[in-house]
Protein backbone atom coordinates (compact mmCIF):
# COMPACT_ATOMS: atom_id res chain seq x y z
CA UNK A 1 0.00 0.00 0.00
CA UNK A 2 1.26 3.50 -0.81
CA UNK A 3 2.57 5.34 2.23
CA UNK A 4 0.08 7.97 3.38
CA UNK A 5 1.74 9.62 6.37
CA UNK A 6 2.06 9.09 10.10
CA UNK A 7 -1.54 9.48 11.19
CA UNK A 8 -2.68 7.00 8.57
CA UNK A 9 0.03 4.52 9.62
CA UNK A 10 0.05 4.92 13.39
CA UNK A 11 -3.10 6.89 14.18
CA UNK A 12 -4.62 3.97 16.09
CA UNK A 13 -1.75 4.28 18.58
CA UNK A 14 -1.97 8.04 19.02
CA UNK A 15 -4.11 9.88 21.53
CA UNK A 16 -5.73 12.27 19.06
CA UNK A 17 -9.32 13.57 19.27
CA UNK A 18 -11.99 12.26 16.93
CA UNK A 19 -12.47 15.74 15.46
CA UNK A 20 -9.00 15.72 13.83
CA UNK A 21 -8.67 16.21 10.08
CA UNK A 22 -5.62 14.46 8.68
CA UNK A 23 -3.19 17.08 7.37
CA UNK A 24 -0.10 15.35 6.01
CA UNK A 25 2.95 15.98 3.84
CA UNK A 26 3.93 12.28 4.03
CA UNK A 27 6.16 12.92 7.01
CA UNK A 28 7.90 10.12 8.84
CA UNK A 29 9.10 6.84 7.34
CA UNK A 30 12.65 8.20 7.61
CA UNK A 31 15.62 5.85 7.14
CA UNK A 32 17.60 4.11 9.84
CA UNK A 33 21.07 4.27 8.32
CA UNK A 34 23.84 1.87 9.33
CA UNK A 35 27.16 3.59 10.02
CA UNK A 36 29.77 0.84 9.45
CA UNK A 37 32.97 2.81 10.10
CA UNK A 38 31.67 4.36 13.30
CA UNK A 39 30.30 0.98 14.33
CA UNK A 40 33.78 -0.52 14.07
CA UNK A 41 35.27 2.36 16.02
CA UNK A 42 32.85 1.96 18.93
CA UNK A 43 32.50 -1.82 18.74
CA UNK A 44 28.72 -1.68 18.38
CA UNK A 45 25.97 -1.65 15.76
CA UNK A 46 25.54 2.08 15.20
CA UNK A 47 22.63 3.55 13.27
CA UNK A 48 21.44 7.06 12.44
CA UNK A 49 17.72 7.81 12.48
CA UNK A 50 17.92 10.57 9.88
CA UNK A 51 15.04 12.90 10.62
CA UNK A 52 16.48 15.48 8.25
CA UNK A 53 14.65 13.64 5.46
CA UNK A 54 11.23 14.75 6.69
CA UNK A 55 9.35 17.15 4.36
CA UNK A 56 10.68 20.37 5.91
CA UNK A 57 14.04 18.87 6.86
CA UNK A 58 13.54 18.11 10.55
CA UNK A 59 11.80 15.87 13.05
CA UNK A 60 9.33 18.65 13.86
CA UNK A 61 7.06 17.47 11.03
CA UNK A 62 6.08 14.40 13.06
CA UNK A 63 4.52 16.48 15.79
CA UNK A 64 3.22 19.15 13.45
CA UNK A 65 1.05 16.79 11.41
CA UNK A 66 -0.73 15.88 14.66
CA UNK A 67 -0.96 19.43 16.04
CA UNK A 68 -2.27 20.95 12.80
CA UNK A 69 -4.65 18.03 12.20
CA UNK A 70 -6.18 18.64 15.62
CA UNK A 71 -6.36 22.42 15.12
CA UNK A 72 -8.08 22.11 11.72
CA UNK A 73 -10.59 19.70 13.23
CA UNK A 74 -11.77 22.36 15.67
CA UNK A 75 -11.89 25.05 12.98
CA UNK A 76 -8.87 27.07 14.08
CA UNK A 77 -7.94 29.76 11.55
CA UNK A 78 -4.52 30.85 12.88
CA UNK A 79 -1.63 28.98 14.48
CA UNK A 80 1.36 30.46 16.29
CA UNK A 81 4.69 29.22 17.59
CA UNK A 82 7.95 30.40 19.06
CA UNK A 83 10.94 28.92 17.32
CA UNK A 84 14.68 28.69 16.93
CA UNK A 85 13.97 27.72 13.32
CA UNK A 86 12.82 24.15 12.74
CA UNK A 87 9.41 24.52 14.39
CA UNK A 88 8.87 27.70 12.38
CA UNK A 89 9.43 25.98 9.04
CA UNK A 90 7.32 22.99 10.00
CA UNK A 91 4.41 25.02 11.38
CA UNK A 92 4.46 27.23 8.30
CA UNK A 93 4.42 24.27 5.91
CA UNK A 94 1.60 22.39 7.60
CA UNK A 95 -0.42 25.56 8.08
CA UNK A 96 -0.01 26.27 4.37
CA UNK A 97 -1.13 22.73 3.57
CA UNK A 98 -4.24 23.25 5.68
CA UNK A 99 -4.96 26.78 4.45
CA UNK A 100 -4.32 28.37 7.85
CA UNK A 101 -2.57 31.58 8.81
CA UNK A 102 0.77 30.95 10.52
CA UNK A 103 2.58 33.37 12.83
CA UNK A 104 6.12 32.70 14.02
CA UNK A 105 8.04 34.45 16.80
CA UNK A 106 11.81 34.13 16.70
CA UNK A 107 14.59 35.59 18.85
CA UNK A 108 16.23 38.49 17.01
CA UNK A 109 19.33 37.46 15.09
CA UNK A 110 19.39 33.94 16.55
CA UNK A 111 17.89 31.79 13.77
CA UNK A 112 19.84 30.07 10.99
CA UNK A 113 19.11 31.52 7.55
CA UNK A 114 18.10 28.15 6.10
CA UNK A 115 15.37 27.74 8.68
CA UNK A 116 14.10 31.30 8.45
CA UNK A 117 13.92 31.01 4.66
CA UNK A 118 11.74 27.93 4.99
CA UNK A 119 9.20 29.64 7.23
CA UNK A 120 9.01 32.60 4.87
CA UNK A 121 8.76 30.43 1.76
CA UNK A 122 5.71 28.68 3.16
CA UNK A 123 4.07 32.04 3.79
CA UNK A 124 4.34 32.45 7.56
CA UNK A 125 4.33 35.87 9.18
CA UNK A 126 7.72 35.93 10.88
CA UNK A 127 8.19 38.33 13.79
CA UNK A 128 11.53 38.90 15.55
CA UNK A 129 11.40 39.79 19.21
CA UNK A 130 14.03 41.55 21.27
CA UNK A 131 14.62 38.62 23.57
CA UNK A 132 15.36 34.90 23.74
CA UNK A 133 13.42 31.86 22.56
CA UNK A 134 12.08 31.52 26.08
CA UNK A 135 10.74 35.09 25.96
CA UNK A 136 9.08 34.29 22.64
CA UNK A 137 7.49 31.16 24.06
CA UNK A 138 6.10 33.09 27.03
CA UNK A 139 4.41 35.49 24.61
CA UNK A 140 3.02 32.66 22.50
CA UNK A 141 1.53 30.93 25.53
CA UNK A 142 -0.14 34.16 26.63
CA UNK A 143 -1.61 34.79 23.16
CA UNK A 144 -2.96 31.23 22.96
CA UNK A 145 -4.59 31.57 26.38
CA UNK A 146 -6.33 34.84 25.53
CA UNK A 147 -7.34 34.31 21.88
CA UNK A 148 -8.64 31.52 19.59
CA UNK A 149 -5.16 31.19 18.07
CA UNK A 150 -3.69 27.68 18.44
CA UNK A 151 -0.17 27.25 19.82
CA UNK A 152 1.81 24.50 18.10
CA UNK A 153 4.99 24.41 20.19
CA UNK A 154 5.91 21.15 21.89
CA UNK A 155 4.02 22.19 25.00
CA UNK A 156 1.03 21.23 22.84
CA UNK A 157 0.37 17.56 23.81
CA UNK A 158 -0.50 16.56 20.24
CA UNK A 159 3.04 17.40 19.18
CA UNK A 160 4.34 14.70 21.51
CA UNK A 161 1.81 12.21 20.15
CA UNK A 162 3.14 12.72 16.64
CA UNK A 163 6.80 12.73 17.60
CA UNK A 164 6.67 9.42 19.44
CA UNK A 165 6.09 7.67 16.10
CA UNK A 166 9.85 7.83 15.51
CA UNK A 167 10.28 5.29 18.34
CA UNK A 168 7.71 3.04 16.65
CA UNK A 169 9.64 3.20 13.38
CA UNK A 170 12.96 2.37 15.02
CA UNK A 171 11.42 -0.70 16.64
CA UNK A 172 9.81 -1.75 13.35
CA UNK A 173 13.15 -1.44 11.52
CA UNK A 174 15.29 -3.19 14.15
CA UNK A 175 12.63 -5.64 15.33
CA UNK A 176 13.14 -4.33 18.86
CA UNK A 177 14.22 -1.21 20.72
CA UNK A 178 17.94 -0.38 20.57
CA UNK A 179 20.12 -0.77 23.63
CA UNK A 180 20.99 2.94 23.60
CA UNK A 181 19.29 5.99 22.11
CA UNK A 182 21.45 9.14 21.83
CA UNK A 183 19.83 12.44 20.92
CA UNK A 184 20.12 16.22 21.29
CA UNK A 185 18.05 17.97 23.94
CA UNK A 186 16.80 21.54 23.58
CA UNK A 187 13.20 22.20 24.56
CA UNK A 188 13.08 18.52 25.61
CA UNK A 189 9.94 17.55 23.70
CA UNK A 190 11.72 14.99 21.55
CA UNK A 191 13.37 13.00 24.34
CA UNK A 192 10.02 13.00 26.13
CA UNK A 193 8.24 11.74 23.01
CA UNK A 194 10.74 8.98 22.24
CA UNK A 195 10.53 7.62 25.75
CA UNK A 196 6.72 7.66 25.64
CA UNK A 197 6.83 5.88 22.29
CA UNK A 198 9.16 3.10 23.41
CA UNK A 199 7.13 2.50 26.56
CA UNK A 200 3.91 2.30 24.59
CA UNK A 201 5.23 0.09 21.76
CA UNK A 202 6.44 -2.60 24.18
CA UNK A 203 9.35 -3.88 22.10
CA UNK A 204 11.94 -3.15 24.74
CA UNK A 205 13.32 0.00 26.34
CA UNK A 206 16.61 1.69 25.44
CA UNK A 207 18.88 3.53 27.77
CA UNK A 208 18.69 7.20 26.83
CA UNK A 209 21.63 9.57 26.48
CA UNK A 210 20.35 13.12 26.10
CA UNK A 211 22.91 15.71 25.06
CA UNK A 212 22.82 19.47 25.54
CA UNK A 213 25.28 22.11 24.37
CA UNK A 214 27.49 23.37 27.18
CA UNK A 215 26.36 26.96 26.65
CA UNK A 216 22.70 25.96 26.83
CA UNK A 217 22.57 23.16 29.38
CA UNK A 218 19.94 23.97 32.01
CA UNK A 219 19.14 20.31 32.65
CA UNK A 220 22.78 19.55 33.38
CA UNK A 221 23.39 22.68 35.43
CA UNK A 222 20.14 22.36 37.33
CA UNK A 223 18.93 25.89 36.70
CA UNK A 224 17.58 28.14 33.96
CA UNK A 225 20.16 29.63 31.58
CA UNK A 226 19.07 33.21 30.99
CA UNK A 227 21.25 33.83 27.95
CA UNK A 228 21.97 30.48 26.28
CA UNK A 229 24.74 30.50 23.68
CA UNK A 230 25.79 27.74 21.31
CA UNK A 231 26.52 27.27 17.66
CA UNK A 232 23.87 24.53 17.71
CA UNK A 233 20.94 26.91 17.23
CA UNK A 234 18.25 24.23 17.37
CA UNK A 235 19.07 23.51 21.03
CA UNK A 236 19.89 27.07 22.11
CA UNK A 237 17.22 27.02 24.80
CA UNK A 238 17.69 27.99 28.42
CA UNK A 239 14.35 26.97 29.88
CA UNK A 240 13.02 23.75 28.31
CA UNK A 241 9.27 23.36 28.67
CA UNK A 242 9.50 19.60 29.14
CA UNK A 243 12.62 19.62 31.26
CA UNK A 244 11.20 17.60 34.14
CA UNK A 245 9.80 14.96 31.78
CA UNK A 246 13.14 14.61 30.01
CA UNK A 247 14.98 14.15 33.30
CA UNK A 248 12.44 11.52 34.26
CA UNK A 249 12.97 9.73 30.92
CA UNK A 250 16.72 9.65 31.53
CA UNK A 251 16.21 8.38 35.08
CA UNK A 252 13.66 5.71 34.16
CA UNK A 253 15.85 4.43 31.34
CA UNK A 254 18.96 4.24 33.52
CA UNK A 255 20.47 6.80 31.18
CA UNK A 256 21.63 10.38 31.63
CA UNK A 257 21.67 13.90 30.23
CA UNK A 258 25.08 15.46 29.66
CA UNK A 259 26.59 18.56 28.04
CA UNK A 260 29.25 18.81 25.32
CA UNK A 261 31.14 21.76 23.89
CA UNK A 262 30.49 23.42 20.55
CA UNK A 263 33.85 22.10 19.36
CA UNK A 264 32.79 18.53 20.16
CA UNK A 265 29.50 19.06 18.33
CA UNK A 266 31.21 20.37 15.19
CA UNK A 267 33.72 17.51 15.26
CA UNK A 268 30.85 15.01 15.45
CA UNK A 269 29.11 16.80 12.56
CA UNK A 270 32.21 16.27 10.41
CA UNK A 271 32.40 12.61 11.42
CA UNK A 272 28.80 11.99 10.36
CA UNK A 273 29.43 13.77 7.06
CA UNK A 274 32.45 11.53 6.48
CA UNK A 275 29.98 8.62 6.23
CA UNK A 276 27.63 10.55 3.96
CA UNK A 277 25.16 11.96 6.49
CA UNK A 278 25.16 15.77 6.65
CA UNK A 279 23.23 17.13 9.61
CA UNK A 280 22.79 20.53 11.20
CA UNK A 281 25.09 21.10 14.20
CA UNK A 282 22.51 20.34 16.91
CA UNK A 283 21.81 16.98 15.28
CA UNK A 284 25.39 15.91 15.88
CA UNK A 285 25.07 16.37 19.64
CA UNK A 286 24.06 12.73 20.16
CA UNK A 287 27.26 11.47 18.55
CA UNK A 288 29.30 14.09 20.41
CA UNK A 289 27.83 12.79 23.65
CA UNK A 290 28.56 9.18 22.74
CA UNK A 291 32.18 10.08 21.95
CA UNK A 292 32.57 12.04 25.19
CA UNK A 293 31.13 9.28 27.34
CA UNK A 294 33.12 6.58 25.56
CA UNK A 295 36.33 8.55 26.02
CA UNK A 296 35.71 8.59 29.77
CA UNK A 297 34.83 4.89 29.88
CA UNK A 298 31.24 5.69 30.85
CA UNK A 299 29.44 4.33 27.80
CA UNK A 300 28.66 0.62 27.79
CA UNK A 301 28.01 0.19 24.07
CA UNK A 302 30.21 -2.70 22.95
CA UNK A 303 28.20 -5.30 21.01
CA UNK A 304 25.06 -3.22 21.55
CA UNK A 305 22.60 -1.62 19.14
CA UNK A 306 22.96 2.17 19.34
CA UNK A 307 20.74 4.66 17.52
CA UNK A 308 21.75 8.29 17.04
CA UNK A 309 18.80 10.58 16.41
CA UNK A 310 19.84 13.21 13.88
CA UNK A 311 17.03 15.72 14.06
CA UNK A 312 17.69 18.07 11.13
CA UNK A 313 19.37 18.19 7.72
CA UNK A 314 22.65 20.02 7.21
CA UNK A 315 21.02 22.38 4.73
CA UNK A 316 19.08 23.82 7.66
CA UNK A 317 22.22 25.62 8.83
CA UNK A 318 24.81 25.65 6.03
CA UNK A 319 26.59 28.75 7.34
CA UNK A 320 28.75 26.56 9.59
CA UNK A 321 30.22 24.99 6.47
CA UNK A 322 30.25 28.00 4.17
CA UNK A 323 32.01 30.22 6.69
CA UNK A 324 35.04 27.94 6.57
CA UNK A 325 34.72 27.28 2.83
CA UNK A 326 37.72 28.05 0.67
CA UNK A 327 37.07 29.00 -2.95
CA UNK A 328 37.88 26.06 -5.26
CA UNK A 329 40.89 26.21 -7.52
CA UNK A 330 40.33 27.65 -10.98
CA UNK A 331 41.93 25.91 -13.97
CA UNK A 332 41.63 26.20 -17.76
CA UNK A 333 38.91 24.02 -19.29
CA UNK A 334 41.25 21.40 -20.77
CA UNK A 335 42.48 17.89 -20.02
CA UNK A 336 46.10 18.83 -19.42
CA UNK A 337 45.21 21.29 -16.69
CA UNK A 338 42.91 18.81 -14.94
CA UNK A 339 45.26 15.82 -15.13
CA UNK A 340 48.09 18.01 -13.89
CA UNK A 341 46.05 18.87 -10.83
CA UNK A 342 45.01 15.24 -10.24
CA UNK A 343 48.57 13.96 -10.44
CA UNK A 344 50.03 16.49 -8.01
Amino acid sequence: MTYQGLIHRYGHLLDLPVHKKNISLLEGNTPLISMPRLSREFGCELFVKFEGLNPTGSFKDRGMTAAISEAVGRHVETVICASTGNTAASAAAYAARAGLRAMVLIPEGKVAAGKLAGAMAYGAEVIQIQGSFDDALTLVVEIAEKTPIAMVNSINPFRIEGQKTAAFEICDDLGCAPDWLCLPVGNAGNITAYWAGFKQYQKGLPRVLGVQAAGAAPLVLGHVVEKPETIATAIRIGKPVRGEQSLEAARQSNGKIIAVSDEEILSAQRLLASEGVWVEPASAAGLAGLIAESGQGKFEARDKKVVLVCTGHGMKDPSIITESFRSPKIIPANYEALIGLIEK
